[in-house]
C-alpha cells in the first residue's frame, strides 16, 4: 500500500532529490514508482540546479526547484525563505531521500502535512513520517529510495523499475552536425570519469589500449565527460582516431550522444548511470565502489568487480596506495566483455 492517501484529487509531492549525478538518475525509480501507485500525484524535485537538465528529461517530474545552497552548506535562512515561497504548493508529502537533517528542513519549512524520511541526524520534528532504514533488506541505494514510497513494514526489497531518460533528437541531430560527428559506423563511448575520486577510475592507460583496440577494429570511439576529464581523454585519444568530447558537451548533451552508441564502457560513474537510462549495453568498471551497492539498472550490463580482500572501501584515493581492484581488470577481458553484449 502506497503511503499517499488515496483520495480523487490530486496529491502534490515534493521530493527532496540526493547531489550526485548517479543518484538523480536512481532517484526515477521513486518517480516512476510513485506515478505508477496513482496518476493522481504531481511530483516536483528539490535538487542543485545542475540537475535540471536531467529532470527535464524524466517525464514523471513536473518541475525543478533549485535548492540555492552549494553542497555540504548549511544556509539556514536560504532553505527558510526557500521552503516559506513553497506553502502555496500545499504538499500534501514531501519524501526526503538524503539521511541529513539539514535536507528536511525546506520540506519543513514549506508545511509539507507528512515529510517522509529514514531516521538520521536527529531528524525528530522535521520529519514527522519516520521510517526505519533495514541495511539487510534495503542494501541498494535506489531500493532505499523506492521505499520511500511503501509502507514501513517491508519485509523484503521493492521491486525497481528501471530509470528511462528520454532523448531530444532535435538537440540529437545539432551536436552531430555542430561535433561533426557521424553514425556511419558503430560508436563505443568510453566514460573515463568518475567525480568522486580516483579509487573509482579504470587506469587512462587501460582505456587507451581498449581505444587502439576498438579503432583498429573499425569502430568508432567518441569519449564522453566535463572538462575535467579532458586531459585523461587527450591521452587516450593520442594514438588513435578517438573522439575527445570531454568538455565540449553539456550534461543534457551526454544523453543524447549517449544514445546512439553501440555501447559504453564506464567507471561506476553518473554517465554509467546515464548510459544503463538510455537503454543501451554497457560494461561497468567497479573499484572502491560495489555493484551490490549502485548496480547499473538495465539488464544489457556486463560487471566487472573483483571484491578483492580490501573491497570495497568506499575511499576516494585506495588506502593501501595499489588500486589493485582496478588495475587487476585487463583490457582484454573488457575487450571480451564488449564484443560479447554487443552482439
Amino acid at each position: 500500500m502506497s503511503t499517499i492517501d488515496n483520495k480523487h484529487r490530486t496529491q502534490q509531492i515534493l521530493v527532496a532529490g540526493p547531489a550526485w549525478v548517479g543518484d538523480m538518475v536512481m532517484a526515477q525509480s521513486l518517480f516512476i514508482t510513485l506515478k505508477q501507485r496513482s496518476d493522481a500525484v504531481e511530483i516536483d524535485v528539490l535538487a542543485p540546479a545542475w540537475s535540471n537538465p536531467i529532470l527535464a528529461r524524466m517525464p514523471e517530474v513536473r518541475d525543478a526547484i533549485n535548492l540555492p545552497v552549494n553542497h555540504g552548506e548549511f544556509g539556514l535562512f536560504r532553505r527558510y525563505k526557500l521552503g516559506k515561497s513553497l506553502r502555496k504548493k500545499h504538499y500534501d508529502q514531501a519524501l526526503i531521500t538524503p539521511r541529513s537533517y539539514k535536507s528536511a528542513l525546506v520540506p519543513f519549512f514549506a508545511k509539507a502535512k507528512k515529510r517522509t524520511g529514514y531516521r538520521g541526524e536527529l531528524r525528530y520534528g522535521v520529519i514527522n513520517d519516520i521510517h526505519s532504514l533495514d541495511k539487510n533488506i534495503l542494501k541498494q541505494t535506489v531500493q532505499r529510495y523506492v521505499a520511500l514510497a511503501l509502507d514501513d513494514d517491508l519485509t523484503q526489497a521493492p521491486g525497481i523499475p528501471y530509470p528511462k531518460l528520454t532523448v531530444d533528437e532535435n538537440n540529437l541531430q545539432r551536436l552531430l552536425t555542430e561535433l561533426e560527428l557521424n553514425l556511419e559506423k558503430p560508436v563505443i563511448a568510453l566514460l573515463p570519469g568518475a567525480e568522486y575520486g580516483e579509487a573509482k577510475r579504470w587506469p587512462v592507460e587501460y582505456y587507451a589500449q581498449l581505444a587502439n583496440k576498438l579503432c583498429h577494429k573499425g569502430l568508432q570511439v567518441w569519449i564522453l565527460g566535463s572538462k575535467k576529464d579532458y586531459e585523461a581523454a587527450a591521452i587516450i585519444s593520442e594514438r588513435n582516431a578517438a573522439v575527445n568530447l570531454c568538455g565540449k558537451t553539456r550534461l543534457e548533451d551526454s544523453i543524447d550522444l549517449l544514445s546512439v552508441c553501440k555501447s559504453a564502457v564506464t567507471n561506476d560513474s553518473g554517465l554509467m548511470h546515464i548510459a544503463a537510462a538510455v537503454e543501451i549495453p554497457i560494461v561497468a568498471l567497479y573499484g572502491s565502489s560495489t555493484p551490490g551497492y549502485t548496480p547499473p539498472l538495465t539488464d544489457q550490463a556486463k560487471i566487472h568487480y573483483l571484491a578483492l580482500e580490501c573491497s570495497p572501501c568506499f575511499k576516494r584515493e585506495c588506502p593501501l596506495g595499489h588500486t589493485n581492484c582496478l588495475k587487476n581488470i585487463t583490457v582484454d577481458d573488457v575487450f571480451d566483455s564488449l564484443n560479447k553484449i554487443c552482439k
